[in-house]
């Protein structure tokens, strides 16, 4: 089983990096426009990207979400990761943990992040199906262990799993959720994987306790579109029209998570590729915004460089779009005017939200210096 998983690691960020396998369908974020301020009576150097996630002081209200690790491969991914993070003072993760644990041969390949970031925000990684099978608290402080982690995420990736050739159909696990969330010791960041938290979910888990979460919406790679690339089996049941429409757009699950949620910390991620796409989604409610697939590109085109390059570009984005709303820091960006149109506010009002009275509550949270 550990080369089986070690193994599929390595086509995975082949696929992702080599295949066209971003959904047909959209973010949604493109339904926002952050409102420019012609007068903001602001200079650069007063705006700064330090911003409070989960405890910790960021560099910059950023994430390169959970990718890699597991073969021998990747061990050099995770290392750059882990040094573009540290360098950029961002958060940064590593992909699942699963094969560190069933081999402990391949931990080195999680380790070295933490090695070249002895001081960013790094987060360690297990999937439901895992906890629905077998992992406990256990596997949970030994991934944390693995790489001295600040917080475990564990990924909700259904979808993937059951269009997963050799995938899990076992997904029963909030109550391991719920005790690894009280006894860890670190923060616990429930995530999706591409198909975009509900309120329904958010609701639940948030009344239950959990605080922490990341979108990682539709509009994006579509890891049911992975794993369809890489089936070759004659019996493989294809997903057909799922691979690209399946799952909640990133806009929307931000706008469900924050209103489900109002006190939590919420990484906005899900097909952002820009620095528009990230203040985008820290204005409609997210805390940070979330990157993999085009940081994971550089890192494989140009190495660390070129991962530098995009993320600072993107850096510095979000701080000029901070300054043109005649902001100062991230948390500006809640308070920042915004238009909201088309249908992503139609199916946030069919999902029963009021979008004016989210986005005056947001607004005014923000004004009187409280989490929405």
């Amino acid at each position: 089983m550990s080369e089986e998983t070690s193994s599929r690691k390595l086509d995975h960020i082949r696929l992702t990096v080599e295949r066209d396998v971003e959904s047909r369908e959209t973010t949604l974020l493109e339904y926002v426009r952050i409102v420019h301020n012609p007068l903001p009576e602001v200079d650069l150097e007063d705006v700064s990207l330090e911003k409070e996630f989960c405890g910790a002081k960021l560099g910059a209200p950023l994430m390169i979400t959970g990718m890699t690790g597991g073969h021998p491969s990747t061990a050099n991914i995770n290392r750059v990761l882990g040094e573009v993070a540290e360098s950029l003072r961002i958060a940064v993760g590593v992909g699942s943990q699963r094969a560190g644990i069933e081999d402990p041969g391949v931990e080195y390949t999680f380790r070295v992040m933490r090695e070249a970031a002895p001081t960013a925000f790094v987060v360690a990684n297990l999937g439901l199906p895992q906890l629905a099978k077998s992992y406990s608290l256990r596997e949970a402080r030994r991934a944390v262990e693995m790489i001295s982690a600040d917080a475990l995420a564990i990924h909700l990736n259904v979808g993937q799993e059951l269009y997963q050739a050799e995938g899990d159909r076992e997904f029963s696990a909030l109550s391991k959720i719920l005790d690894i969330a009280e006894s860890l010791g670190v923060p616990v960041i429930v995530k999706e994987t591409g198909a975009g938290l509900s309120r329904e979910a958010v609701r639940l888990l948030y009344r239950l306790g959990i605080r922490c979460f990341d979108v990682s919406g539709l509009g994006g790679t579509s890891w049911i579109k992975v794993e369809a690339a890489r089936a070759g089996s004659p019996d493989y049941r294809p997903p057909g029209e799922l691979a690209d429409r399946w799952g909640n757009p990133t806009a929307l699950a931000i706008i469900e998570t924050r209103d489900a949620a109002p006190s939590s910390y919420i990484v906005g991620s899900g097909g952002v590729r820009t620095g528009l796409d990230a203040a985008k989604a820290i204005a409609l409610g997210a805390d940070i915004a979330g990157m993999a697939r085009p940081v994971l590109q550089a890192v494989m085109r140009g190495g660390r460089e070129a991962a530098l390059r995009f993320l600072k570009n993107i850096i510095y984005n979000i701080k000029t779009i901070i300054l043109m709303t005649g902001g100062r820091r991230p948390e500006d960006l809640w308070r920042a005017p915004i238009t909201l149109w088309g249908r992503l506010r139609w199916e946030a009002e069919q999902r029963g939200i009021d979008v004016d009275s989210y986005l005056l509550r947001g607004r005014l949270a923000r004004l009187l210096g409280v989490k929405n």
